[in-house]
């Protein structure tokens, strides 16, 4: 069997996982303004090829390598396994106007293969002996962001139960892993440079809870909405605090972490505009959409690059010393 020499790790889902995000805010702005409806039909599609490109390039580079039955317990790159089954969750409620049946049955899917991967990921993180110092955002990946996106979804397609039973699963898991995360992140050596983008998931558990819940109140501005608001401008500021650490890392897939974080809270804020009766909301609306298209478009552009030039992808150590070593 032909062995790359690369390592393709499951943050590679970051790519079509950030691509939905867009899709998700274009597709929302339709329903608040007058922009088309092809852009969020496009990255719909491009979202969708996106994740099978990937996931067939992924699994066939694990199993090449000898590598799919640990790769989950990876204390670095084993939490965004979840993005395989998350992702599928928005291109089920995506493709429900268009196929009702079949959008439901695919977010039952993704549904349960996140509540799997969930439970089967917090396991391990009990029974294995980690370091504090192996933890980082991405560890809200499987069940903060699957708990929470699930919530949104169910409420998308009237499953009011179910979606308050994914909002406490979410939001449990956010107070718990929150708490470890930040006292890994205060207290502990900083993250190394190639991991410093996956802080911009710190903002995403507010802005997606926000998401979520405005889908099952109805788009009210109400009490929870406006804690949640309170939490995620808190995060908004911090991301610009960490501008400087950001320049530091090299570039590579943990650089996708802004994608679908940044994208959702695009989203929230014009389901704020809309709830608040903001007079300028369409044009704000128009900058907003203008502001996140070209950010997604040059951080697409600068990976096809990186791609041309084999820099994008990291490679398999070439000694036995250096193959011990954690990848970033």
């Amino acid at each position: 069997m032909y062995r790359s020499s690369y390592r393709l790790a499951p943050n590679l889902f970051g790519i079509s996982f950030g691509t939905a995000g867009l899709a998700q805010f274009w597709t929302l702005a339709r329903h608040t303004t007058a922009v088309p409806e092809w852009p969020g039909v496009a990255l719909w599609i491009t979202a969708a090829v996106l994740w099978a490109v990937t996931a067939a390039a992924y699994f066939a580079n694990a199993a090449s390598q000898k590598r799919l039955r640990s790769e989950a317990a990876h204390p670095t790159t084993g939490p965004f396994t979840a993005l395989f089954p998350i992702i599928p969750m928005l291109l089920g409620v995506a493709l429900a106007p268009y196929a009702g049946s079949a959008g439901k049955v695919v977010f039952v899917i993704g549904l349960v293969g996140t509540i799997a991967v969930g439970a089967w990921l917090t396991g391990a993180w009990i029974r294995l002996e980690m370091r504090l110092t192996d933890w980082h955002p991405g560890y809200f990946l499987p069940t903060v962001a699957g708990g929470l996106i699930a919530a949104g979804c169910a409420a998308t397609f009237g499953w009011v139960r179910l979606s308050q039973l994914m909002f406490g699963y979410g939001t449990v898991c956010w107070v718990v892993l929150g708490s470890i995360l930040l006292l890994r992140l205060f207290t502990q050596a900083a993250l190394p440079a190639a991991l410093l983008p996956t802080i911009a998931i710190e903002f995403a558990p507010a802005v997606v809870a926000s998401n979520a819940w405005f889908t099952m109140n109805g788009g009210r501005a109400d009490l929870v909405a406006t804690a949640l608001a309170g939490y995620a401008l808190l995060m908004a500021l911090v991301q610009l605090a960490l501008t400087g650490s950001y320049r530091k890392a090299p570039f590579g897939p943990p650089y996708w972490s802004f994608a679908f974080s940044y994208a959702v809270g695009f989203t929230v804020t014009i389901r704020w505009l809309q709830a608040e009766h903001v007079p300028a909301r369409t044009e704000i609306t128009y900058a907003l959409l203008g502001v996140a298209t070209l950010a997604y478009g040059a951080l697409f552009a600068r990976t096809a690059l990186g791609l041309v030039r084999g820099t994008f992808l990291p490679r398999l150590p070439s000694t036995p010393e250096a193959a011990i070593r954690k990848p970033s």
